[in-house]
């Protein structure tokens, strides 16, 4: 009994001594934290105005023109008039085949006509003779007739015969019979001559298809460009309309660039233009190449397809963009830059300024009128320049912490101070990201400005948001 008494009191004057020690660190903490001065935070005051949405797109560059060279006429290739991957011009002759075959049906269809020339000389010469003949006939019918009527006369006085009579009957029939046969005779060398005249024809068109074939021998280039690798050498027989090509051109300035988009990107900005809360943006496009290096001169988007790809669900834009050294090649992988849009009213925020939650909320911190931190809830739509583009949740002239915001907690007081190397908002001249405006209204109004001699009547972004 003694001993559990004395267990407990050495017990209930150890925990009096805990007690007083916690007590004496909870002061000494709160003392030292009266003492250390408030934490400064740099910050940067809102401001609103327009900032483009400048969209980044895979894209493939494809060949303005591409023409695939086939023979027209069969034969042997002679000689290849080109050199393989060097620049042709429209018409530019490329390969010659074997003449000997169409050469002969050319010295046989001038055989033709004249042949056929000479059978309508022939078929003139029996019409006229037809003709003459006709004439005699008619003469020799109107003798006849007149003979009869003059018989007519005396028959009824019976001064002459009956037989005789019947006989000048008889000759008249007999005379108008010849002349029949006569008028048969000129229809048929009449005849004869269309039938001569369309021999010509024939043997004139036939000529012409073999002079047709024999200039065709020389295979030429359709358009102006650059050509491929040749698919046959001298000695290779050809035949017309074979489906393997014989060299490929293809146009390379201007080239286009194919560029895809979701279905989903393109409706939300159509909603956005529809709503208000964005303008239609440019429609000229930069061109980042597959080492990194910009394109020098900017293009124009050309089309916008009507259908979405079902495989893909992307619908497809087109740019054309100047080529006159031929740096960009069919094939290439590159990456496209487009002002689709201009968000009217947004503010430009560094990345450090925005924070996201476990539940991938995005807000920031701000600093109120009693120097104590608030946290705001912010929408962000998209970046620009290396910026957060804000669209929702704060007011011209709030004071943002961009620097500081982690040693800091909501209802601290703080000391802010202005952030003075604060990035300036981006120029959209270029969209390229280079930082040449100081505001977002700096930033969309030089964005309007033409780019280059290209972009000068290229003030509408109908082929990007429709």
């Amino acid at each position: 009994m003694k001993h559990s008494t004395l267990a407990l009191v050495m017990a209930t004057v150890l925990s009096g001594a805990v007690l007083v020690g916690c007590d004496k660190k909870d002061e000494d903490a709160a003392a030292a934290q009266q003492q250390m001065p408030p934490a400064v935070v740099n910050v940067q005051a809102v401001t609103f105005g327009s900032v483009p949405q400048v969209q980044t797109f895979s894209g493939r560059t494809a060949a303005f023109e591409t023409a695939d060279v086939r023979p027209q006429v069969s034969g042997v290739i002679e000689e290849v008039l080109f050199r393989e991957g060097s620049n042709v011009k429209s018409g530019q002759p490329l390969y010659r085949i074997n003449t000997d075959n169409y050469a002969s049906s050319i010295t046989s269809g001038q055989a033709a006509i004249a042949q056929a020339q000479a059978n309508r000389q022939t078929a003139i010469a029996n019409n006229a003779n037809a003709k003459a003949e006709l004439a005699s006939r008619q003469a020799s019918l109107a003798q006849a007739q007149n003979d009869l009527q003059r018989l007519q006369g005396l028959v009824d006085i019976d001064a002459i015969s009956k037989q005789q009579y019947d006989q000048a009957v008889t000759q008249v029939r007999t005379a108008q019979a010849a002349l029949e046969s006569a008028r048969a005779a000129v229809g048929q060398t009449q005849a004869g001559i269309s039938s001569a005249e369309a021999g010509i024809q024939s043997a004139q068109a036939a000529l012409d298809a073999s002079t047709l074939d024999l200039n065709r021998t020389i295979v030429r280039a359709p358009i102006a460009g650059r050509t491929d690798r040749s698919s046959v050498t001298a000695g290779t027989l050809v035949s017309a309309g074979q489906p393997d090509p014989l060299v490929t051109v293809s146009r390379l300035d201007p080239i286009y660039v194919d560029i895809s988009q979701s279905s989903s990107e393109l409706l939300k900005l159509r909603q956005q233009i529809s709503e208000g809360t964005a303008q239609a943006g440019m429609n000229t496009v930069e061109l980042v190449l597959e080492d990194g290096s910009v394109y020098p001169v900017r293009g124009r988007l050309a089309l916008s397809e009507a259908k979405v790809d079902q495989s893909t669900g992307a619908v497809t834009l087109r740019a054309i963009f100047p080529n006159p050294n031929n740096v960009l090649l069919p094939g290439m992988y590159v990456s496209a830059r487009l002002t689709q849009s201009v968000i009217t009213n947004a503010a430009l925020l560094p990345q450090s300024a925005v924070m996201r939650t476990p539940k991938s909320e995005t807000q920031v911190y701000i600093v109120d009128q009693n120097n104590k931190i608030q946290v705001r809830p912010v929408t962000v739509n998209g970046t620009f320049d290396g910026q957060w583009v804000i669209t929702d949740g704060l007011q011209a002239g709030d004071q943002v912490v961009i620097i500081g915001g982690a040693k800091v907690k909501p209802e601290q007081e703080v000391v802010a101070k202005p952030l003075e190397s604060a990035n300036p908002a981006p120029s959209a001249n270029t969209a390229s990201g280079s930082a040449n405006a100081k505001t977002p209204q700096q930033a969309a109004k030089t964005m309007n400005e033409p780019a280059g001699d290209d972009a000068s009547n290229d003030n509408s972004t109908e082929a990007s948001a429709n």
